[in-house]
């Protein structure tokens, strides 16, 4: 118990010891502090050392320049200094003394000439001097009374402002048209028909060169629609224009498909293009022309009306009431024939290669290797696009037959958009609409599926 007792008393004294050895720390801080900042009757700006002023001089270098150690404070004590100075000074006049004192300790003011006391006149010379002033100011009023000599005529006081010369604009020399020859005649370019274009949707633009000139870089002519270059080479063949050593072109045409899944090329973006193609023409030292944009453009509506109507897809829903495995969805597929692409999407392709109908999530989010290996499905659609597929109606029997399939092998329902159960009506009347889209496309020369389909619907 009594060890106890000195343990706590020891760490009480511990304790002690240092709140007092803090409040005393605190005590010489504070008077410290005090010392420094405790006197209010200080200006720490008078008892500096500041060196510099407003203009980069020193005190001390001002203080040289004037002399002056001290000003008076009031006009008393600038005459109490002046008659001590006068006082010491030899004896002469009070009222030149502080001149010429001022004068003295001023560098920056002129020396004051030597004052005189005033020289007493005699009565003949105060007499003459009064005569001479007499007659001064009667010349002086003799002179007033004379009438100033005014302009003969008003009009002779106006001053004529000056006419500004007016120049004749110079406008610059228009350049010279190059005399030499073409190669291959503009002409002769226009009249061309190529297999890579279609005059109807495509805007034109002709280069004829006066030189073989090789191709070291494909110009940007377009930023937002799709542009093709064929170069005319020196033995008369057209190819598709690439910068490569040692072939040399004479020509080139280029064209601008106008109509896309974009849309329609505004009359903006053809006079853009209109221009790069005559830049390009200067650059590779040959004349450029362009289709007038006008009845392009008159030709080009109708068929960019038609494309916008043509190009839809065709969906049918798969869906489950309760949800499908990722990987039992993934070996119905595949079983079909269809193939994971990198977009996310499952495709199925015809016997020429190209894709005839397309399987996606019912969210739009991507399949992968892992979701589909992993997580669960409520279904997926099935897309039909009218523009890609050659055959209408069996076609789409083909493409019914397979959703069928798929719906019994997964346990789903055939829905539409509004999620409603797919009947043989709504089946009828679908390939009908698909058949007479696809007809339209036929009658204006688009084969759905072909190489103008590929192009417009790209």
């Amino acid at each position: 118990m009594n060890i106890f007792l000195i343990i706590i008393i020891l760490l009480l004294a511990i304790i002690a010891a240092v709140i007092a050895y803090n409040l005393y720390q605190e005590n010489q801080y504070r008077t410290k502090i005090r010392s420094q900042f405790g006197h209010s009757d200080q200006d720490a700006l008078l008892t500096s050392s500041t060196q510099s002023v407003r203009d980069g001089k020193s005190f001390t270098s001002l203080l040289r320049r004037s002399k002056v150690e001290k000003q008076p404070e009031t006009q008393a004590d600038a005459f109490e200094e002046i008659t001590k100075v006068a006082d010491n000074e030899p004896a002469q006049d009070l009222a030149i003394t502080p001149l010429k004192f001022i004068a003295d300790d001023m560098d920056n003011i002129a020396e004051v000439p030597e004052i005189t006391q005033p020289k007493t006149l005699t009565e003949e010379e105060t007499r003459a001097t009064i005569a001479d002033i007499k007659s001064a100011v009667a010349a002086a009023l003799e002179q007033s009374e004379e009438p100033e000599e005014e302009p003969e005529t008003i009009e002779d006081s106006i001053i004529e402002p000056v006419k500004p010369a007016i120049v004749a604009p110079v406008l610059a020399a228009e350049p010279e048209e190059d005399e030499r020859p073409l190669l291959v005649e503009l002409t002769d370019l226009e009249r061309s028909e190529l297999l890579w274009f279609d005059k109807r949707f495509d805007f034109m633009g002709y280069v004829a060169l006066r030189e073989p000139k090789e191709l070291h870089a494909i110009p940007r002519l377009s930023g937002r629609h799709r542009f093709q270059i064929i170069g005319c080479t020196m033995d008369g063949r057209f190819q598709a224009a690439e910068p490569i050593p040692g072939v040399a072109y004479q020509a080139f045409v280029v064209g601008l498909q106008a109509i896309s899944r974009s849309g329609l090329a505004s009359e903006v973006e053809l006079e853009y293009f209109a221009r790069q193609v005559q830049l390009f023409a200067n650059k590779m030292d040959g004349k450029a022309s362009t289709a007038d944009i006008e009845p392009f453009l008159r030709t080009a509506r109708p068929l960019d009306e038609l494309c916008a109507r043509v190009d839809q897809t065709i969906a049918i829903h798969l869906v489950s009431r309760a949800s499908v495995l990722g990987t039992e969805l993934r070996s119905a597929v595949e079983k079909a024939g269809f193939e994971l692409m990198a977009d996310g999407t499952f495709t199925l392709s015809g016997s020429n290669g190209d894709i005839k109908y397309t399987i996606a999530a019912l969210d739009g989010s991507a399949f992968t290797e892992a979701l589909l290996a992993s997580q669960p499905y409520k279904g997926f659609s099935m897309l039909f696009d009218i523009t890609r597929v050659p055959e209408a109606e069996d076609d789409f029997n083909e493409f019914m037959t397979l959703a069928v399939r798929l719906s019994g092998e997964l346990g789903l329902d055939l829905v539409d958009d509004q999620v409603r159960q797919l009947s043989a009506d709504w089946l009828k009347e679908v390939r009908s609409y698909v058949g007479a889209r696809q007809n339209e496309m036929l009658k204006v020369g688009i084969e759905p599926g072909g190489a103008l389909s590929k192009r417009l619907f790209a």
